[in-house]
């Protein structure tokens, strides 16, 4: 199976009022071609950090990426130059930003903007690439009339449209979805999905799914990794995940979805509230709401287990430890 990204020990680190916020710790992970990762976790994780660490957009001195390396298609995207990332970002690596609001700019038409990208990299003229912006606002449900209109003109809802005809414009390699489907009505979210699921069976594009809906996940993906406090804490397939979770954290995401085939008086959340990123426990990051946590656990930081081919990072799955 071919490797389309690696990361490996990927960090990230911001820098306000004299404080670090380490906003992603040590994070490796592998995306193949043509699948579908879905990033779970919640507000805080780092998720879109890791989407912005991986189109190099980490920007000094707010932000930084301080360890690791990033290979997209077997290139060093940390060692390329601004030639380089103008060329793969749009054409090769796309994304979906979750704020529509400032991903446009105000005083371009969504048409321009649009075109403007198919122009940029796909060397056609400017009748082709504004008749790509019409198809492309077509496909995602606002009529081409509507091509010569400012974002103003807009609702949050057809912004969010015009972000996704935007990243999908020049057919990409990798597709970054930061939460692409969220301001959304059902129509129209499932008129984008089937949009997505064409461009990975028709080009090949590997799709990084970030959402907070575990059902879009278990509808739309391939594989899925759990992220908490900027690391990955589980990775396994859809069926390995939904099947049989193995990390408490992800267990507790699963356990705060209502069940209708059960009958219960309350949902059962995760206790607490995620870590201060400037100040991580010294052990697991998860040990201080982890009902199963153990002396180890808030002493030393686990490592990565293979178990069975489900990967999970958790002190309860050591050789000699049993399951939570």
């Amino acid at each position: 199976m071919e490797t389309i990204l690696a990361l490996r020990d990927l960090e990230v680190q911001y820098y306000s009022n004299r404080k670090t916020i380490r906003a992603v710790n040590g994070l490796s992970l592998d995306m193949h071609k043509g699948k579908v990762l879905g990033l779970v976790g919640e507000t805080g994780a780092g998720k879109t950090t890791l989407a912005l660490s991986i189109l190099n957009m980490i920007r000094a001195p707010q932000g930084k990426i301080t360890a690791g390396n990033i290979r997209f298609a077997g290139n060093d995207v940390l060692t390329m130059n601004k030639h380089e990332l103008r060329n793969m970002r749009g054409k090769d690596v796309a994304m979906i930003f979750q704020d529509p609001m400032t991903a446009l700019n105000p005083v371009l038409t969504v048409g321009d903007q649009i075109a403007e990208t198919v122009l940029r990299h796909e060397g056609v003229s400017k009748e082709a690439a504004w008749k790509t912006a019409e198809t492309m606002l077509e496909t995602v449900g606002i009529p081409a009339d509507r091509a010569r209109e400012y974002p103003h003109q807009f609702s949050g809802g057809m912004k969010q449209r015009v972000v996704i005809a935007l990243a999908l414009a020049c057919n990409p390699k990798l597709l970054l979805a930061d939460e692409p489907t969220t301001a959304l009505d059902v129509t129209i979210q499932a008129q984008v999905l089937d949009l997505m699921r064409k461009l990975i069976k028709e080009q090949g594009t590997s799709v990084l799914f970030i959402t907070h809906s575990l059902g879009l996940v278990a509808e739309n993906c391939d594989e899925v990794a759990t992220m908490y406090a900027g690391e990955i804490v589980e990775f396994g397939s859809v069926k390995q995940l939904f099947g049989n979770p193995l990390h408490p954290y992800t267990k507790g995401l699963f356990g705060s979805l209502p069940d209708l085939s059960a009958v219960s008086e309350r949902l059962k959340p995760i206790p607490g509230l995620m870590p201060d990123p400037t100040n991580l426990p010294s052990g697991c990051f998860f040990s201080p709401r982890c009902p199963f946590a153990t002396e180890i656990c808030h002493n030393t930081h686990p490592v990565d287990i293979d178990v069975e081919g489900h990967m999970v990072k958790c002190h309860l799955y050591t050789k000699k430890g049993g399951k939570a």
